[in-house]
């Protein structure tokens, strides 16, 4: 336990001394205020230094301060004679800041060191770069524990060397303090800061993970609606389509037959455009909502019609069907109702002149059906397709946890078998 105790530790400490990602190029404006204010302060720090020879706050004492005064000791006032060895440390105190987010360690390094050498000219100048670095080290560094390190050595060696100093204002208004509490303001901004990338970040995957989503939704819902669409225009365009070319065929020779025809093309048109109605009244309709007008999707108990049409269209169907005792479930009526019709209409237009069967039974947890062809006539011509209906089929009775096997039988016809639960709610 101490092992792994100590592992962890160790852990942590590693992963606080490594640095953190490289942020973002600065933007040109950051760049320009850094620039604006680094001269602006280098300027302003010649100035006062040009202004105030004697640096305008440092008085150093020359007696012990809880000792009563003696004609002997004196309060040295030091008088300023400025040399030109000063004028460069001047510059490195304030200029550096130019560089306060690009390198923000070597920027507050610089100034801090330049404020210590010129300790005697030191001015508040001095005392607000120092602070405006040490806030750019903690909060802009990818080394942070480097820069806290950093700054507690600097608030030390202030402390030091202001030692023999009195400013201005209050004695807690040292640069050490001031160092410090510079450094716990940058350390609070840096934690909001890294709050808010977090918040920021955690927003961005769930936006992305929302987008995800819908698109996939969006996804799905149009492969229903294309499967949906598929299996209410593929049949009644192929009725009609088949029905059509037997009016062409008879019209002279038969006209009632050719009549039969083409009453058989319009109850096929009629029946294509109410479920094409239905359709798209759903998804035109708000959620949870079904449009005033409009008849429920088909299910077995329209088989009957079903099957007339395809004898209509000249292919012979023999059905067999016996249906659970209690109603089946929307969705497993309407996709077995789907099968036998995505079956019969690959009858009509894959094998001309075959004859169909149609078997529907039950056991004690799924609805069984069964559609068979005898295969078309040798001379007829098949359609041509691409093998979409089955596959909707499927994906709609796995929907509903159910499966759907299709090939040829030894006699030369085709077989569809569909199994799916009639229980489910």
């Amino acid at each position: 336990m101490e092992t792994d105790d100590r592992r962890r530790w160790v852990g942590q400490l590693r992963d606080a001394l490594r640095p953190e990602p490289r942020p973002a190029p600065l933007s040109p404006g950051a760049v320009r205020f850094d620039v604006v204010l680094a001269v602006v302060l280098t300027f302003v720090a010649l100035l006062w230094v040009a202004r105030h020879p004697d640096g305008g706050q440092l008085v150093r004492i020359d007696q012990d301060a809880f000792s009563p005064p003696r004609p002997e000791h004196r309060i040295v006032v030091r008088e300023a004679e400025h040399s030109s060895v000063i004028w460069p440390f001047v510059v490195l105190s304030t200029l550096p800041l130019a560089a306060r987010r690009r390198y923000p360690l070597a920027a507050f390094a610089v100034v801090m060191c330049a404020t210590l050498v010129m300790v005697d000219d030191a001015s508040w100048m001095n005392v607000v770069t120092c602070v405006i670095g040490a806030y750019s080290a903690v909060v802009h560094s990818r080394y942070r524990m480097r820069a806290m390190a950093g700054l507690v050595i600097a608030a030390v060696l202030a402390g030091l060397a202001f030692r023999e100093t009195e400013p201005i204002l209050p004695g807690w208004s040292s640069p050490a303090v001031v160092l410090l509490i510079a450094g716990v303001v940058a350390s609070l901004v840096r934690f909001w800061q890294r709050q808010l990338s977090a918040s920021q970040d955690r927003y961005s995957q769930l936006q992305q993970a929302q987008e995800e989503a819908t698109r996939r939704a969006v996804e799905e819902e149009r492969s229903r609606i294309a499967a949906e669409l598929h299996d209410v225009v593929t049949h009644n365009v192929s009725v009609m389509v088949i029905q059509a070319g037997a009016a062409r065929k008879v019209m002279d020779a038969a006209p009632e037959r050719s009549k039969t025809a083409l009453l058989a093309v319009e109850a096929g048109g009629r029946a294509a455009m109410s479920e094409l109605r239905h359709v798209m009244g759903l998804l035109a309709a708000p959620d949870n909502e079904r449009p005033d007008g409009f008849e429920p999707q088909p299910g077995l108990g329209q088989l009957d019609t079903l099957v007339e049409r395809v004898r209509a269209a000249g292919t012979p169907v023999h059905i067999a069907a016996t249906l659970p005792p209690e109603p089946l479930p929307p969705g497993v009526d309407l996709a077995a109702y789907r099968v036998v019709q995505e079956a019969l209409t690959n009858t009509i237009k894959h094998a001309p002149g075959a004859e169909a069967s149609v078997m529907i039974g039950y056991a004690e947890d799924s609805l069984e059906i069964e559609i068979a062809d005898t295969g078309g006539k040798r001379d007829a011509v098949p359609a041509e397709g691409n093998g979409r209906g089955l596959i909707g089929l499927r994906e709609r009775l796995a929907v509903y946890g159910g499966e759907l096997t299709a090939g040829p039988t030894l006699a030369g016809g085709y077989r569809i078998k569909a199994r799916v639960p009639w229980w489910i709610a």
